[in-house]
């Protein structure tokens, strides 16, 4: 079986469930059961969100409820929490399109066609675009520190030290101080708080790929 992007083809059932994740209390584990007879959403359609759930960071492998679970709960973080959600689910539209979340229906089932080899017509194709637009409806990618959050700077270290050596020797010719100079990048990634290895396979695999290439 092809690994496509997250999906489910029952997608109107996504903002449903996420709908009453909100509102419900927290589960100690997100079980079939606890969809069925809590959530209540009882029919196999809604089955395969658990597995659509984990890909994109809200559960862990073994079904608890991730700490991106509880910030998408919380109303002052619940967006931000979608977007990183969302860039960790589909990191291969990502690494053709950073900024594939601006692109609109029809830019983003082009992507996708792209990306998966699908026939336009293809059910599956629907079921990944449609899937996507229903979580992207509660994300808001303009907020800071959506996953991954990568900061790059000057070093201060070196450039601080060959300062230092300036101040020390006024005399010194200004082509002597600029080969002195060093300069290097420093990258920081905030990771999430979760134990689930699929979510830092994700993050560094794009590292990987993004950076490191």
């Amino acid at each position: 079986m092809a690994d496509y992007p997250p999906y489910m083809n029952a997608y109107g059932n996504v903002a449903k469930i996420l709908n009453k994740i909100k509102e419900a209390q927290t589960p100690d584990r997100f079980s079939q059961d606890y969809l069925d007879t809590v959530l209540g959403f009882s029919g196999g359609s809604a089955k395969p969100f658990i597995p659509l759930a984990k890909r994109i960071g809200l559960l862990n492998s073994d079904g608890t409820p991730t700490d991106l679970y509880n910030r998408f709960r919380n109303p002052a973080q619940s967006e931000q929490a979608m977007a990183e959600m969302i860039r960790l689910g589909y990191p291969e539209l990502y690494k053709r399109n950073e900024y594939f979340h601006a692109l609109d229906k029809a830019g983003l089932k082009g992507l996708v066609m792209e990306v998966t080899g699908l026939d336009k017509g293809a059910s599956t194709l629907d079921a990944i675009v449609n899937t996507y637009e229903a979580l992207k409806g509660f994300a808001n990618f303009e907020l800071a520190s959506a996953l991954p959050e990568i900061e790059t700077g000057v070093g201060g270290a070196e450039k601080n030290s060959s300062a230092v050596g300036a101040a020390g020797h006024p005399g010194t010719p200004q082509q002597d101080l600029s080969a002195q100079l060093r300069f290097s990048h420093n990258i920081y990634i905030n990771l999430p708080d979760t134990t689930n290895v699929e979510v830092f396979n994700a993050i560094f695999k794009a590292m990987k790929e993004n950076l490191l290439s």
